[in-house]
């Protein structure tokens, strides 16, 4: 039987190379991927213990930001000294101005001094976001950054969500931005030729929903989004299905969405588990059914995504899990150097340009 605190070998072993294109091949002129040793529930070492991984086993060069003394063997891996650290519960954005020497701070100046190709925590989300803000810039035209999260389906490619935290409050025009950012995410993280994009909303027809949810549906119905198509709203029941390649909302309904999916998963998962647990039969039943059971978790499991990418600002920036442990650190770094190869901010740049 699958125990409950499996964690996932890598992301194409567990869902496919759709799920996340990690090349797994060695780059030498790859800038590294600055990884913020300081942030995370379990930091700094199960993220220290994932650069290694991912520097290691699949050749991403690796400059870790922290505190020297208290990463412990860091191997032959760079490292950018920062004195501070942002708390999870810090308040993001006087935090960010006032502690100019934080590991979150100086891994996004990394990114914009041309030291580092691009950024990865498991830190104070909001932090995370400011850091990249403030240091990084925003993309020319871009009102808002978003931030695309992957909704693991039972069959085919994820679901690309956003925005799923960044902005609790919108306007119509801005979800238009992420549209167009969304398609050029689904394009070259899941290899989706044309994406169809869609707005979360309360039914499928256009007369449904909030006086700005049907603001947002003329807005994106009037839209032209280069290789992407609207096919109009979708419920959140559809949020795990192929119904839609990307799904477009503003940060507070995406993140209740994306909170509430995590958490039925994860009740569900127990569930199944406790009950083929519970009768020597269903025991038996378990370890005949193990391999599938265990890459249907593996499948569903955050790990396996390694982080949400931060959308709209001059630089890659992978926000991973707080709870994320050293697997989960590997794919994260996998997916920055991943979006580096793909120019996704160049992508990004030139669509909403158009």
């Amino acid at each position: 039987m699958v125990p409950p605190n499996v964690r996932t070998a890598s992301v194409e072993t567990a869902v496919g190379t759709r799920a996340g294109k990690l090349s797994r091949s060695t780059d030498s002129t790859m800038l590294p991927v600055a990884v913020d040793a300081m942030g995370g529930d379990h930091a700094p070492s199960e993220i220290v213990a994932g650069a290694l991984q991912a520097n290691s086993d699949d050749g991403i060069p690796v400059l870790l930001v922290g505190r020297p003394d208290e990463m412990g063997d860091t191997g032959e891996l760079d490292v950018l000294e920062a004195s501070e650290s942002i708390a999870m519960d810090a308040e993001p954005g006087s935090s960010v101005r006032r502690m100019k020497d934080s590991s979150l701070v100086r891994a996004a100046e990394a990114v914009r001094d041309g030291r580092a190709s691009a950024m990865v925590s498991a830190g104070n989300t909001g932090a995370t976001m400011a850091s990249a803000l403030l240091r990084m810039g925003r993309i020319s035209g871009v009102a808002r950054p978003a931030i695309a999260t992957l909704i693991p389906t039972p069959s085919g490619s994820p679901t690309v969500l956003l925005d799923s935290g960044a902005n609790a409050e919108c306007q119509s025009e801005w979800l238009v931005q992420f549209a167009q950012m969304g398609a050029v995410f689904a394009r070259h993280r899941l290899d989706v030729a044309e994406p169809r994009l869609a707005l979360l909303s309360i039914g499928e027809e256009p007369s449904k929903g909030s006086p700005f949810v049907k603001e947002a549906f003329a807005a994106l119905s009037d839209a032209e989004i280069r290789g992407a198509t609207f096919i109009g709203n979708v419920e959140g029941r559809d949020l795990m299905t192929n119904t839609a390649d990307v799904v477009i909302t503003d940060g507070f309904t995406g993140n209740v969405a994306l909170k509430t999916a995590e958490g039925a998963l994860k009740a569900l998962l127990t569930a199944l588990l406790g009950a083929m647990g519970g009768r020597p039969e269903a025991v038996e039943a378990a370890d005949v059914l193990a391999p599938e059971l265990d890459t249907l978790y593996r499948k569903f499991h955050p790990d396996t995504y390694g982080g949400a990418m931060l959308l709209g600002v001059r630089g890659v920036c992978i926000i991973s899990h707080g709870s994320t442990n050293a697997l989960a650190m590997r794919n994260a770094i996998g997916v920055a150097a991943d979006m580096v190869r793909a120019d996704v901010v160049g992508h990004v740049t030139a669509a909403v340009s158009t």
